[in-house]
């Protein structure tokens, strides 16, 4: 029987696994990978495993529209109907938003491939001779499944468990697992991907799973699932295991493999990829592989007062994505340091209104919007840094003065003064101005069960009841999408509040 999940075919693509440059790590997909006459020698396990990666592609998608845009950190403002509308305003009726329903997909179809080829390492795997190689591909297979489920148990909390190629009338037996389980799962990939990853690769294999990025995605999961619950079945469970989070980081600080970058423009300097900060990131190239998400919160307009063509836009029309006073007050320069942070992110000569703009070169644009050269970064090692000190704030392994240091190399290089005292409130603020623009803000609130009190501060404090419903509890998870309830036969329930 032809294998699909969730009623999503895959799309039948062969390609070359790696691209001829010393860049970066292709990820066109290999679909169809459970059949028998596909795997016959090594470079088909190659370009499977690879194809794993496809799914990746997707995630600045659900990072920036359903983290950044749920944040207190944009003010959007739509021209009309527009999918990210309900996101945005924290309404309760966005079950069929396209955006939601694409991560829902797009996670699974990840985890479809995944166990897919897992599936075919266990049964045919004998063809790699190189038993090194084969070792490493189960090493980065686990660590991408634990992916996808995190970012589904983060946005959605409750989903089925699934971990070989299923039929459609299995899946319909399969129904949400507990929060717990689904963690267990994503720890459990873990730590056999960190037993067998290695620290880095050579130039034609950079952008794959490494040591270093499996025990940054362990940290983050032990940190995220020791916050609270909202009493809602959603990404905090309560676990208090902030002592494994603190442990995770410091198997990365320690490690001597990543430091911060002296500048923090060239973090994202589109000449300067890869870089020591970097720990994994979502690989791009002009032209095979180019990212959509530089245009994402741009006003298409933007692009017109340049005299780009509005193909750079993000088709939202005259739709604006202002940053929040709330953010921009955050930014204030004390007495005269100004935080070079601001205007590198924050781009505020345009006069229509302010944007992130921190991802945008136009001297290094491709053809279109979604033509971009330039890779998302995903784990960094001013996120570990900050993390480690967020975990020692909760009662983690380490010491205050510990966690004072971590931050104050991040302000230092801002161009700011030392901090003399340290609170999860004033490390947030800390992270939000680090990090705005990248789609850690919202899942940041929620892991501090801050989310719902600082949403509707900000929400009174720039005046916008009149725009945006206030959050509750409930908005912590997405609403599973309105088609997976169609189809589940009653299996799924929806998400409280939806």
């Amino acid at each position: 029987m032809r294998k699909i999940f969730l009623n999503i075919f895959f799309i039948a693509i062969l390609s070359q696994s790696i691209i001829s440059c010393s860049k970066q790590l292709d990820q066109t997909p290999v679909s169809s990978t459970t059949t028998g006459n596909f795997y016959s020698n090594a470079n088909d396990f190659k370009q499977a495993v690879t194809g794993a990666y496809a799914q990746l592609n997707n995630f600045p998608e659900q990072a920036l529209w359903l983290g950044e845009m749920r944040s207190d950190n944009i003010n959007a403002v739509s021209d009309g109907n527009r999918d990210w509308d309900g996101i945005n305003n924290f309404s309760t009726s966005i079950g069929s938003t396209t955006f939601i329903s694409d991560a829902w997909q797009d996670n699974f179809n990840g985890i479809y491939n995944v166990n897919s080829v897992l599936e075919a390492l266990d049964e045919k795997g004998s063809i790699l001779t190189n038993t090194s190689l084969k070792t490493r591909y189960y090493g980065e297979l686990y660590f991408l499944r634990a992916f996808y489920y995190f970012q589904l148990v983060k946005e959605f909390g409750q989903v089925p468990i699934v971990t070989t190629p299923v039929t459609v009338s299995e899946i319909t037996q399969i129904p949400r697992s507990e929060v717990s389980d689904v963690y267990n799962l994503i720890v459990s990939d873990l730590k056999q991907a960190i037993n067998i990853l290695p620290a880095t690769y050579d130039a034609a294999d950079i952008g794959r799973a490494t040591l270093g990025a499996a025990n940054a995605l362990a940290g983050q999961v032990y940190l995220t699932k020791s916050g609270p619950t909202y009493d809602i079945n959603g990404p905090g469970i309560n676990a208090n295991q902030y002592d494994s989070a603190s442990y995770y980081f410091d198997q990365v600080i320690n490690s001597g493999t990543y430091s911060l970058q002296n500048n923090y423009t060239d973090i994202f300097s589109y000449t300067n990829e890869n870089n020591s900060e970097v720990i994994f990131d979502v690989q791009a190239k002009s032209g095979t592989n180019g990212s959509a998400f530089p245009s994402y919160l741009v006003p298409v307009a933007y692009w017109v007062s340049l005299g780009i063509s509005n193909s750079y836009g993000n088709g939202y029309g005259t739709s604006v994505f202002n940053i929040t006073n709330n953010l921009k007050t955050s930014y204030e320069p004390s007495g005269t340091v100004q935080d070079i942070r601001d205007t590198f992110n924050i781009n505020y000569t345009y006069k229509v209104s302010t944007f992130f703009k921190k991802y945008i070169n136009i001297n290094y644009k491709g053809s279109n919007g979604k033509d971009w050269p330039i890779n998302f970064i995903v784990l960094r090692y001013a996120d570990i840094l900050l993390m480690k000190a967020e975990s020692i704030l909760n009662g983690g392994t380490g010491s205050t003065a510990e966690a004072l240091g971590y931050v104050n190399q991040i302000r230092a290089r801002a161009g700011l003064s030392a901090l003399t005292s340290l609170t999860i409130s004033s490390l947030l603020e800390e992270r939000r101005r680090e990090f705005a623009g990248e789609g850690l803000r919202w899942n940041d609130l929620i892991r501090e069960g801050q989310a719902v009190t600082t949403i509707n501060s900000w929400i009174a404090s720039d005046g916008l009841s009149s725009q945006i419903s206030n959050a509750t509890n409930n908005s912590i998870l997405y609403p599973i999408p309105t088609a997976q309830i169609s189809t589940s036969n009653g299996l799924y329930t929806q998400n409280p509040g939806y």
